[in-house]
């Protein structure tokens, strides 16, 4: 089969992308960029996004599976949902995953539910590979400097939710389910700073920003009022989906999930000094 990624340069396109060439299927990548995309060789590398609809025929012709995002331009929600479902059913598109990226069900779900596609949801919590925000500080100065220090998260690897898109997406059985995806074990920030020194062997101290210091900096970050309101709910008042553990990730790939300290060792390199 044919599988086409979208998003196939991010946290879990990327992996997806070589899980499936790893496994022997043909692999189609929608990128922005494919100049910079720096996919593997014998992938169909695939120029634009799913927002454009004039595109869609082209991009799904031949695919008999697909990894969708929910987001455009800008990680706009997609308003051409019907679109893109009707292109991929006129393909024969067989199965659909869709990665969640907020907890209200967005348009593109709408729409395949409505265009009668065999999909399933993919519901990740806190990403892993968040941590890398953390790098620069860590290689310059061995501090991590957060908010909300005992704010409880289920961080999952990123390579966990593809493992699990290209169980989906390559086998039956998981059509019209939603798959809530969680790590191991449910970490603090002052917890993710205790396995970073451990696994790195350095020292990393934890200073704690007060709730107005990590409100300014998502300001000049260029956040609005409704996202910074979603980043305080969610440091605040999470849902418990977001630090309750869950075995989703072995009840379908048959692999126990990756801990903290995995990730931290796979991504040694990035924290460390590069001068």
């Amino acid at each position: 089969m044919t599988v086409l990624v979208t998003g196939a340069t991010g946290n879990v396109g990327r992996p997806l992308v070589d899980r499936l060439l790893a496994a022997g299927h043909p692999v189609r990548a929608l990128t922005r960029d494919p100049a910079r995309a720096n996919l593997p060789t014998g992938v169909d590398v695939v120029a634009g996004n799913l927002t454009d609809s004039d595109a869609l025929p082209q991009l799904f012709d031949g695919v008999t599976a697909a990894h969708l995002i929910t987001f455009g331009d800008d990680y706009a929600p997609l308003t051409n949902g019907a679109e893109i479902v009707a292109a991929a059913a006129k393909a024969g598109v067989e199965r659909v995953t869709v990665l969640k990226g907020d907890l209200e069900r967005s348009p593109l779900e709408q729409s395949l539910d409505d265009g009668g596609l065999r999909w399933t949801g993919l519901a990740p919590v806190e990403f892993m590979s968040n941590t890398l925000g953390w790098a620069d500080a860590i290689r310059a100065e061995g501090v991590v400097r957060e908010g909300f220090a005992q704010s409880r998260s289920a961080l999952v690897h990123d390579g966990d939710i593809a493992a699990v898109a290209a169980t989906v997406l390559t086998s039956d059985g998981h059509d019209g389910r939603e798959y809530w995806l969680t790590g191991p074990e449910v970490l603090t920030p002052v917890d993710q700073v205790r396995i970073l020194a451990e696994v790195l062997d350095r020292e990393i101290r934890f200073v704690e920003l007060s709730r107005d210091e990590v409100v300014a900096q998502w300001r000049e970050q260029g956040f609005g009022a409704d996202d910074i309101e979603f980043f305080l709910t969610m440091r605040t008042d999470p849902p418990a989906a977001g630090y309750t553990v869950l075995p989703t990730v072995e009840e379908v790939t048959g692999v126990p999930a990756r801990t903290y300290a995995q990730w931290v060792a796979e991504h040694r390199t990035e924290f460390s000094d590069r001068g």
